[in-house]
């Protein structure tokens, strides 16, 4: 789930272009190091929800939540737009945040702060919180750095070329029927108590 949410994504792109303006080992250390602290943060949050709200209240949220992101990446898929303009939007950012701050961080770390506030609210975000709200937090964290990991390597290695090679309209009707296969799973499943 994670891959297909992040192929393609804001945060994807700012690894990629990161990478090609700074030396990719710290690109990725620094993307990496922000992805991880945010899954791990948002699976402490889908772990203490249950014991703050009733886990039937977290579990209709988290069902809810799947079929909303399942709906958000099919309407992605089939409206306008593209990666292309996604990237160059991007980069443009990138270009304003580096001219405002000119030389004031080193790479590492002004790719962890881009990548840590690009993924605040994000998809892959709050379905980390939503899995781990109903699912073992330790499996959710395991599954969601990995994801992570595969898709910033994947970005910083060659994130350019792979977007172009890669269809949005694909990978976002399959996050988009993960989503819903997850909120259906969901709907059908009984509450934990």
């Amino acid at each position: 789930m994670t891959v297909l949410s992040e192929i393609g994504d804001k945060t994807f792109f700012a690894a990629a272009i990161l990478a090609m303006r700074h030396p990719r080992r710290l690109v990725l250390s620094g993307c990496l190091g922000a992805l991880i602290v945010m899954t791990i943060l948002s699976a402490v949050v889908g772990w203490a929800a249950p014991n703050l709200i009733s886990r039937k209240l977290t579990h209709h949220i988290t069902t809810v939540l799947f079929f909303g992101f399942g709906l958000w990446s099919l309407w992605d898929a089939f409206s306008d737009g593209g990666e292309a303009e996604e990237f160059e939007e991007v980069e443009k950012k990138l270009d304003a945040d580096f001219k405002a701050n000119a030389g004031a961080t080193k790479e590492g770390s002004k790719a962890f702060s881009i990548t840590f506030f690009g993924e605040w609210g994000d998809k892959s975000q709050l379905a980390t919180i939503g899995l781990a709200a109903d699912e073992n937090p330790f499996g959710v964290v395991l599954g969601g750095i990995i994801g992570q990991a595969l898709c910033t390597t994947a970005a910083v290695i060659g994130g350019k070329s792979l977007a172009s090679q890669i269809s949005e309209k694909i990978v976002a009707l399959s996050g988009g029927v993960l989503f819903i296969v997850f909120g259906i799973q969901s709907f059908l499943s009984p509450v934990k108590s």
